[in-house]
């Protein structure tokens, strides 16, 4: 009767080790990945003195470096509760871990049908959000580089509907320009076309770009220097070019989520069948 109750124990075993090392090895990437994203927005925090200035947190939800901390830190607790829960076959947190991607899962899933019904309310809502990084650009490192990556890298645009949002600056506001800002009436670089061959990157190609009948050295006028498409109308855009891109994307997240459920659970359930039989 022993060696039947033994022979059982390993049969049940070979299954939880099959399923163990599948979300261990899966999940230790992920909690890898999360502990780097989160170390990398505390550093950014770090380098701006936001946890020894409290005033500089104003705008605490639009902040990159948050950001970071923020999906780091979620990342990494689902990545502690997969990788740890498998390798120690604790039924509690592969339980913890599978509520987690499941609530991930109906949280994307409820914002992407939000995000069809309340169209124009989000697209107002990144109005704003896009008005504050350009209020803030010369304040916020992370901001300022955000704002830069978004138009001159990704969407190739100039503020929010066009260059003359950026009259909501302090710095390129036209009036500015009486108390001797250099940049006043003009735009970032990252506004600017990019040239070909171009070595060095020229940081004061936005000059004055937007005083009236302006022209360069060499008689090029405003349309041939800088995008003078917004960003709002960019993104959509270019949201319209990716669309199929990005539901492939998102069914294959959605995928793997059930897919992660589904092994946890099934762990969860070898593990007391072990327990059973010990018993």
């Amino acid at each position: 009767m022993a060696i039947q109750q033994k022979y059982r124990r390993e049969e049940v075993s070979e299954v939880s080790c099959c399923l163990k090392y599948i979300i261990f090895s899966f999940n230790v990437l992920f909690w890898m990945f999360g502990l780097s994203v989160m170390a990398v927005g505390v550093w950014a925090w770090t380098e701006k003195n936001a946890f020894n200035n409290l005033s500089k947190l104003t705008h605490l939800a639009l902040d990159p470096a948050f950001a970071l901390i923020l999906i780091g830190g979620i990342t990494f607790i689902i990545g502690f509760t997969g990788c740890i829960g498998a390798l120690r076959e604790n039924t509690c947190l592969l339980g913890s871990y599978a509520v987690l991607l499941a609530v991930i899962l109906i949280l994307e899933l409820t914002a992407g049908v939000l995000t069809f019904v309340f169209k124009d309310s989000i697209k107002s809502q990144a109005t704003e959000g896009l008005q504050t990084f350009i209020v803030h650009y010369r304040e916020d490192p992370d901001q300022q580089n955000l704002i830069d990556w978004i138009q001159e890298d990704w969407l190739q645009c100039c503020g929010i509907k066009g260059p003359e949002d950026w009259d909501l600056n302090n710095y390129f506001n036209c009036s500015s320009q009486k108390v001797g800002s250099r940049e006043a009436c003009g735009v970032p670089f990252s506004c600017c076309k990019r040239k070909l061959n171009e070595i060095v990157e020229n940081k004061q190609c936005g000059y004055d770009v937007r005083k009236e009948g302006f022209t360069d050295d060499v008689g090029k006028r405003v349309d041939l220097i800088i995008n003078e498409k917004g960003c709002l109308q960019s993104g959509e855009e270019w949201l319209e070019r990716n669309m199929l891109f990005i539901a492939t994307v998102c069914l294959i997240s959605a995928f793997c989520k059930i897919l992660g459920i589904c092994f946890a659970q099934n762990l969860r359930a070898d593990i007391f069948a072990q327990k059973g039989k010990w018993h």
